[in-house]
């Protein structure tokens, strides 16, 4: 247990403290590991270093604020915890997830993978929403292998639609691995920088982390298990209930998807979208939505996002447009 006393010295405490000292009580709730307390000018913490630090950067950010603007309201307090990022359970590394191939640290990158992260702690099914480059697919592998080098699960279960191959994936030269390479390279990639190649072809060999199409996982129940469904918004309603229905007895799952990039034929609703509507009250059941601001990829990626949610909402704009015209002539 570590103490910190922070001073504040020359600031109204009414401004910056909130009333009945409601901002400190605010940041106490979004760090309940740590003890906060407030008497006179002086906030004292105590709690685990790393947290401490945490909280630290967030009263600093506050000050800097108050410096600046005079006041701090609640609402400046949830967005700069939400800025900092709130500690991850049962991580004394900070926010590092699992350190990769020659001691490669993997952590979380933008303020939206940080809510994935904790989303994943907090809850056994994850959907993680957003645009290419997001990272939400790696950050979710991530998570797959410290829950395995961790013991909390025996086996990664990934797989996804091959909606390319209508999957059907018969006429494709090769064994099923073969099959389904090109449709998985993104789960490969992420594996290679944290599993060891012979290590990583043990795991395969022997089934401790399984690659498979989605039509596979029917008639399974999965248990002990981390399992990750990429490319979810080319399910169909069928596909991603039968998924869902899948889940056993200490399993965690990440549904990661795009909603943008649907494959599926144009009269074909998304399952995925039919998932998140029809479970939108059911609780324990995390969402996170990244957006462009997460994109860790080259700096053009974000650009291109953005240029694409633009053209989309012009074309939406003129449909609009030319339906009232067709209205009006009617």
């Amino acid at each position: 247990m570590v103490e910190k006393v922070i001073t504040l010295e020359n600031i109204p405490l009414l401004d910056f403290l909130g009333t009945e000292n409601e901002n400190i009580r605010q940041i106490a709730a979004a760090f309940p590991k740590s003890k906060i307390v407030s008497r006179g000018n002086e906030i004292r913490i105590q709690g685990r270093a790393p947290e401490i630090i945490r909280i630290n950067d967030v009263l600093n950010m506050l000050l800097q604020h108050f410096n600046r603007f005079g006041q701090v309201t609640p609402e400046n307090v949830k967005e700069y915890i939400e800025l900092e990022g709130v500690p991850f359970e049962e991580d004394p590394k900070n926010d590092i997830i699992v350190y990769g191939n020659k001691g490669l640290a993997i952590k979380p990158k933008s303020t939206n993978q940080r809510k994935l992260v904790d989303a994943a702690y907090k809850n056994d099914l994850v959907f993680a929403l957003g645009p290419a480059g997001t990272g939400k697919t790696y950050i979710a592998v991530a998570l797959a292998v410290r829950a395995l080098k961790n013991r909390e699960v025996k086996r990664i279960i990934i797989t996804r639609p091959a909606v390319e191959a209508g999957e059907n994936l018969g006429f494709l030269p090769g064994d099923l691995q073969e099959k389904l390479d090109p449709y998985l390279r993104p789960i490969y990639d992420a594996l290679g920088d944290m599993v060891p190649a012979e290590k990583l072809k043990f795991y395969q060999e022997n089934r401790v982390i399984e690659i498979a199409p989605l039509a596979y996982m029917r008639g399974r129940t999965l248990n002990d298990a981390f399992v990750l469904l990429d490319e979810a918004q080319n399910t169909t309603r069928e596909q991603i209930k039968m998924f869902l229905t899948r889940m056993g007895p200490n399993s965690k799952v990440i549904i990661n998807g795009d909603q943008s990039q649907v494959d599926l034929p144009s009269k074909q609703i998304s399952g995925l979208r039919e998932a998140l509507r029809v479970l939108k009250d059911v609780k324990g059941i995390g969402l996170v939505n990244l957006s462009g601001k997460d994109v860790i990829r080259h700096k053009l990626v974000k650009s291109i996002i953005e240029a694409y949610d633009r053209d989309d909402q012009q074309k939406e704009q003129f449909k609009d447009e030319q339906n009232n015209r067709k209205k009006g002539n009617g």
